[in-house]
C-alpha cells in the first residue's frame, strides 16, 4: 500500500468531508473500532480510535448511520465545532457509545489536520516537553512466585514500572488467571472474597520487594471492587512497599468518597478509566480525589477533551496515566503518546505490546523500546489502516460480555468486572 504521509496537502477553505465510516477489526482477538474520514482531496483521509470493545456494534452503527450523515459536506478543519455538533445532535448526550463515536471523529480530524500541515499531531499540540513517555506493563500469575518470575522477565526487557497482579479464587485477582474455589460449601462456590484479596495482596508486594531491584516501580489494580474502608485498609497495608500508584480502588458509584480515601492513603491513587465524560474526570481532579487521572481517552470523547484534562491536571498538581490496554487501537495509543510528550502533567503511560497481526492491519503502529514510547514523526498519527488486512480479522459479538459478568462474591452477589 503506498504511503500518504509525505504528500503536500493543500490548505483550502473549499475542502470538504466526503465520507465517514467505522471499520471494525480484531487482529489480536480484541474488537477495535476505527473511524475513517475521507475528504474531497484525493488520498487525504484521517483515522481515529472509537474502540468500545464490549459494545463495538453500537459504536459502529452510531458512526455509520447517524454521524456520517451529519458530517459529510462539512469543512474538516473545524474540529471543535464538528465534535460539539456530533455531541449535541442527539439531545441526550454522553456515555461510552456516544463518546467513543465522537472520539473516532475527533482523532480522525486531528489526523487530517496534521497531514495538511505536514506535521505530526504532537507538534500541533505545542510540541514536545519530553523526548518519550515512560510506560508500565503488566506482570501476573496464578501464584506469587509466578507473578514475580513474570516481572523479572519484563524487567530484563527494559521496563522500569511493573503492575503486579496475582490470582485469587473467583477471579478477584484482576488480570491474572482464575483459581479454583476455596469455598466448596458456599452458595456460590466459585466466588471471590474481599478478605482473601486484602490478605493476599500485601503478601505479593512483600515478596516482590525482596525479589525485585529497589529501583523498579510497582503498581497494582484493584479494579473497583472494594468499599471505601476496605480501600483504606489495603492502601495502608501496602505502605511499606512504596507503590508508584494503587489503581481504581472504588467503583464509580462511590467516587464521591475518593477524597477521604485519598486523604487516608499513604499510597498515590490512580482512578478514572471508567469516566465516560470529561466532566466526570474534571470532578476527580477538582475535588482532590486522585493523584493520577486514568481516563480512557476515547471514552471521554477523544484528544480534544483529553488535552483540556491534561491542562487542568497540571494546574491542580495531578499527573496523567492514560488507560492504554489491548482494547485501545494503535490510533488510540498514538493519541495517548501525543498527549504524554506534550503535557507537563504526564506521570506514566500504560503500555501494550501489539502482535504482528496488528502491525499488519495498522502499518506504523508504535513499538515500545526499552519501556519507552515515542510518537511517529510522520504527519498526522503516522499510522495507516490496511482495510483488506482488517477484513481478514473480523470481530465477534461473543466473549467479552461473558467475561464482564463472571465475577461474583461467595454469596452470589455480582461484582464489577
Amino acid at each position: 500500500m503506498p504511503s500518504n504521509f509525505d504528500q503536500p496537502w493543500p490548505v483550502r477553505d473549499d475542502l470538504r468531508i466526503r465520507s465517514v465510516k467505522a471499520i471494525v477489526t480484531a487482529p489480536q482477538g480484541i474488537p477495535l473500532v476505527v473511524v475513517k474520514i475521507e475528504t474531497t482531496e484525493p488520498g487525504l483521509y484521517g483515522l481515529g480510535c472509537a474502540t468500545f470493545t464490549q459494545r463495538w456494534k453500537a459504536v459502529q452503527t452510531f458512526v455509520d448511520e447517524h454521524l456520517a450523515r451529519l458530517l459529510v459536506g462539512r469543512y474538516p478543519g473545524d474540529i471543535g465545532d464538528l465534535t460539539r455538533l456530533a455531541s449535541y445532535s442527539g439531545y441526550w448526550r454522553g456515555g461510552p457509545v456516544t463518546n467513543n463515536a465522537i472520539s473516532g471523529i475527533d482523532q480522525a480530524l486531528w489526523d487530517i489536520a496534521g497531514k495538511r500541515a505536514g506535521m505530526p499531531v504532537y507538534e500541533l499540540l505545542g510540541g514536545k516537553v519530553r523526548a518519550a513517555a515512560d510506560t508500565y506493563i503488566h506482570a501476573s500469575g496464578a501464584t506469587i512466585e509466578d507473578t514475580i518470575t513474570h516481572a523479572q522477565k519484563l524487567i530484563g526487557q527494559g521496563w522500569r514500572h511493573i503492575r503486579l497482579q496475582v490470582s485469587t479464587p473467583g477471579g478477584g485477582g484482576y488480570g491474572a488467571p482464575r483459581l479454583a474455589t476455596l469455598y466448596p460449601n458456599a452458595p456460590y462456590h466459585n466466588g471471590w472474597s474481599a478478605r482473601d484479596y486484602l490478605r493476599t495482596t500485601p503478601e505479593l508486594f512483600a515478596e516482590a520487594r525482596q525479589a525485585l531491584p529497589d529501583n523498579i516501580e510497582l503498581l497494582h489494580d484493584v479494579h473497583s471492587r472494594l468499599t471505601p474502608k476496605e480501600a483504606i485498609i489495603l492502601a495502608r497495608s501496602l505502605e511499606p512497599y512504596g507503590l508508584f500508584f494503587l489503581e481504581d480502588v472504588l467503583a464509580p458509584e462511590h467516587w464521591d468518597r475518593l477524597p477521604e480515601v485519598r486523604a487516608a492513603s499513604p499510597v498515590p491513587l490512580a482512578v478514572g478509566e471508567l469516566t465516560t465524560s470529561m466532566n466526570d474526570a474534571i470532578r476527580l481532579i477538582r475535588d482532590h480525589g486522585v493523584d493520577f487521572i486514568r481516563s480512557h481517552v476515547s471514552d471521554i470523547g477523544g484528544l480534544t477533551p483529553a488535552r483540556k484534562l491534561a491542562d487542568l491536571a497540571e494546574l491542580c498538581g495531578v499527573r496523567t496515566a492514560w488507560h492504554g490496554p489491548g482494547d485501545t487501537s494503535p490510533i488510540g495509543a498514538a493519541a495517548n503518546v501525543a498527549l504524554d510528550v506534550t503535557s507537563v502533567a504526564f506521570g506514566i503511560q500504560e503500555g501494550h505490546i501489539y502482535d504482528d497481526a496488528v502491525h499488519e492491519v495498522f502499518p506504523g503502529t508504535l513499538r515500545i523500546e526499552d519501556g519507552w514510547l515515542r510518537p511517529n514523526e510522520a504527519p498526522g498519527w503516522g499510522i495507516d489502516l490496511d482495510e483488506e488486512a482488517a477484513a481478514r480479522y473480523p470481530a465477534a459479538l461473543s466473549g467479552h460480555d461473558e467475561w464482564a459478568a463472571g465475577v461474583r462474591r461467595i454469596d452470589g452477589a455480582l461484582e464489577a468486572p
